[in-house]
């Protein structure tokens, strides 16, 4: 099967249960394609190093998060982002991308030319960091000529730069989806309590504040990108029309969740076996 990883941050992880699950149930992957966290995982899994980095991923709590966080406070970034690829490639060397036993592509968003840059060649670990590197969080990587960003921006599931052979089955994993309307609810109940659980003088302030006070500069931006990104997942399954799409929506879990690895990774595996199970049973709406 050709397969394809969507961008969502740390709900990308639930790319590695969806990995093991197609693997439990004999498909074979014979090329792979991803984008942002997708891209990561999808070259963790090329490289041969997809249990390695899950055990890495379970030792992750927030305090080595902030380990990991290269602060810049650069005019246009908030961290460089070298250090976390430094780590990862301890125990995943770096390759060139066509010396991977299997066809392998990470996309990239060139913020200059506002096109796609498809990565098939060259340094594995240059194609991760470009692909990840978040809008305004992350130092865009700067290659001949490019800036290049996160490619969730222009195409957050790749299923038109994945190599296939005849005879492949075209399967996306798509975790770029938020359950909003739970999401929202348990955002606000979450703001509620915190309001009980104030001093009486923040309480009289509070009076002051609207009962929406999460809904708030940040919150918007990150709702407005989500929602963008989601369209453009959804545009793109519909041209090229996969096999199978397991489509992974979360109210829980959010962009730098990277703690709940092995939460993240079971929702992975039970939303596959769900889908799975549909394919195999002729039932193509997966």
């Amino acid at each position: 099967m050709a397969l394809v990883l969507s961008s969502g941050g740390a709900r990308g992880l639930a790319h590695i249960g969806a990995i093991e699950e197609l693997l439990a149930h004999g498909y074979r992957i014979t090329s792979i394609a991803g984008c942002s966290m997708g891209a990561l995982i999808g070259g963790v899994y090329a490289a041969g190093k997809l249990e390695a980095f899950r055990d890495w991923m379970k030792t992750i709590d927030r305090k080595k998060m902030l380990e990991l966080i290269d602060f810049s406070f650069s005019i246009n970034h908030l961290v460089k982002g070298d250090r976390i690829i430094e780590a990862i490639m301890e125990f995943v060397p770096d390759v060139a991308i066509e010396d991977l036993p299997i066809p392998y592509s990470a996309v990239a968003t060139d913020l200059k030319a506002g096109r796609e840059m498809v990565f098939t060649k060259g340094s594995l670990f240059e194609a991760i960091r470009a692909s990840i590197s978040l809008p305004s969080f992350y130092k865009p990587v700067q290659r001949d000529g490019m800036i290049l960003i996160d490619g969730g921006v222009l195409n957050p599931i790749p299923l038109n730069r994945v190599k296939r052979q005849k005879g492949d089955l075209l399967v996306g994993i798509d975790v770029s989806g938020h359950d909003y309307k739970s999401q929202w609810e348990e955002a606000h109940q979450h703001a509620l309590q915190q309001k009980k659980d104030k001093s009486l003088k923040a309480q009289i302030l509070d009076k002051l504040i609207p009962d929406n006070i999460e809904f708030n500069y940040y919150t918007v931006l990150s709702r407005t990108s989500s929602l963008m990104i989601r369209q453009n997942s959804i545009l793109m399954a519909k041209l090229m029309k996969p096999d199978m799409l397991v489509d992974i929506q979360m109210s829980r879990y959010g962009t730098f969740d990277f703690d709940k690895s092995e939460k993240l990774i079971a929702i992975g595996q039970q939303k596959t076996a769900q889908a799975i199970s549909k394919l195999e049973s002729g039932n193509q709406n997966v």
